[in-house]
């Protein structure tokens, strides 16, 4: 990118820091519709103006910030013009600092993530108790909908909890943000390692702080809502970065946050194939870590993962063919039938992108490999989105990144809030709508459009070796 701003390019960076600011309005709000106070005393972290607004003005507050953010990334990201990306990486790491003084928002998964690290403090198996049946403690009581579910999350993702639920002790508030210092920090060394990763030209550095360290999405669903995936993105780009056994410890270590992350690991795997020895240590030291946390963590640490791989989430696709196949057979969730259907998908997808691909490096074909798999699978949720478009940070491929802006601002309006118990109730067409019609409707043009878009750069990409291959 080079040249004086346009307008459209001002305009498009103006809208990513208004996405923002609403975002930090939102916790700065405090207790609302969205965030509801947390237990503990009020001058423990995170803070906020306690101020109670109304739950539609915050709903409507996210749906602008959504919005917004997704339009001016997706301008942003064409512009030819913007700043230096060295105050770029500043300005998502204050924000990012910031929102961690913050109630979290968009859902209620870290008073999850603060109860199974209190049943680990408590001596209790997260994998095989549930908040539930610890009601009358200050923490496990704060979860709401999964209060009867196990931990789906993985080893090392509950051992950063349990960290947090001893500094926390028996305050929600604190426990919290002491989980949230850990995702700031995650966040920000993502940013950092993205940010060295492209030196030595400008425009990629600025291409990839725009796809993470100040991308509007990934600050309000990873900054300000505090998945886990923050930890889990963080460990995969460093693994990427790293060599030899160092990257298989970090790739182990990412699988130990969550299972999924592992479709990462193919990438290096594609990379290294023509030199079996290094291929060999990576493989065996990734291998050997994993063993090594999920062993230790129980038989139970699988038991969710298990049942979590036959749902279907009312955002997706599937959902149209669980309703489908519900109508012609009769009641039933057919989740074989929808598990081969997603991983057939799955390869079709792989495949024709994989040949589109504007390099075969190990970032690359892991960015291919998570975005097929975000498309095809039964079960997404936005912040999942997160470790594509950090992939995509190292890939540098416009046309994939396109889409994926696409698909998280859909999926993301698709869940305004996510926190169901805490919709009003004039609002529940959101769900009923929204989530469970026009989001998986427009997400099925979107991946029939990725499939044309792939088939079409892949028979141009393989036209266009052809004919630059030398002739006999």
């Amino acid at each position: 990118m080079s040249g004086p701003p346009r307008g459209l390019d001002v305009v498009a960076f103006a809208a990513i820091g208004l996405s923002a600011v609403l975002t930090i309005m939102i916790g700065l709000l405090g207790p609302s519709a969205m965030v509801p106070g947390l237990p503990g005393p009020s001058w423990q972290p995170p803070y906020s103006l306690e101020a109670r607004p109304d739950g539609h003005l915050v709903i409507a507050m996210a749906a602008v910030a959504i919005v917004l953010g997704g339009l001016g990334l997706a301008a942003a990201l064409r512009a030819r013009w913007g700043p230096d990306p060295r105050w770029l990486l500043a300005a998502g790491c204050v924000v990012a600092a910031l929102l961690a003084f913050l109630p979290p928002s968009g859902s209620a998964d870290h008073l999850n993530y603060a109860a199974y690290g209190r049943l680990v403090t408590l001596g209790q198996n997260p994998y095989a108790v549930t908040p539930a049946e610890l009601p009358g403690d200050p923490v496990t009581g704060a979860v709401e909908e999964w209060a009867g579910v196990t931990s789906v999350y993985g080893p090392v993702a509950t051992a950063v909890h349990a960290l947090a639920s001893l500094v926390g002790g028996d305050s929600v508030r604190l426990t919290v943000f002491a989980m949230a210092a850990f995702n700031a920090a995650a966040f920000a060394g993502t940013a950092l390692l993205l940010h060295r990763f492209t030196r030595g030209d400008a425009g990629l550095q600025r291409r990839a702080a725009l796809l993470w360290t100040v991308n509007p999405l990934m600050i309000y669903h990873l900054a300000a809502g505090m998945h886990v995936d923050t930890l889990a993105v963080a460990c995969m780009v460093a693994a990427l970065m790293a060599r030899g056994a160092g990257s298989g410890l970090l790739l182990g270590v990412g699988i130990g946050v969550k299972l999924n992350a592992g479709l990462v690991a193919l990438g290096p795997a594609w990379e290294l194939r023509r030199s079996p020895g290094r291929l060999a240590v990576v493989a065996g030291t990734a291998t050997a870590t994993v063993l090594v946390l999920y062993g230790v963590a129980g038989p139970h640490v699988l038991d969710q993962v298990g049942a979590a791989s036959k749902k279907v989430s009312l955002g997706t696709p599937w959902q149209l063919v669980k309703i489908g196949l519900q109508t012609v057979f009769g009641p039933g969730a057919y989740a074989t039938w929808i598990q081969l259907g997603s991983l057939l998908l799955l390869a079709v997808l792989a495949w024709l992108m994989l040949r589109a691909a504007p390099r075969d490096s190990a970032p690359a074909v892991a960015a291919v490999l998570v975005a097929a798999w975000l498309f095809a699978a039964p079960y997404a949720l936005p912040w999942y989105d997160g470790l594509a478009f950090a992939l995509l940070a190292m890939a540098s491929w416009p046309a994939l990144e396109g889409f994926m802006v696409a698909r998280v601002t859909i999926l993301s309006l698709g869940y305004l809030p996510a926190r169901e118990a805490l919709r009003p109730a004039d609002l529940l067409w959101l769900k009923t709508v929204v989530r469970e019609r026009v989001v998986p409707w427009s997400l099925l043009a979107l991946t029939i459009a990725l499939l044309w878009w792939a088939a079409r750069a892949g028979a141009h990409a393989r036209r266009r070796s052809a004919s630059a291959a030398p002739r006999p």
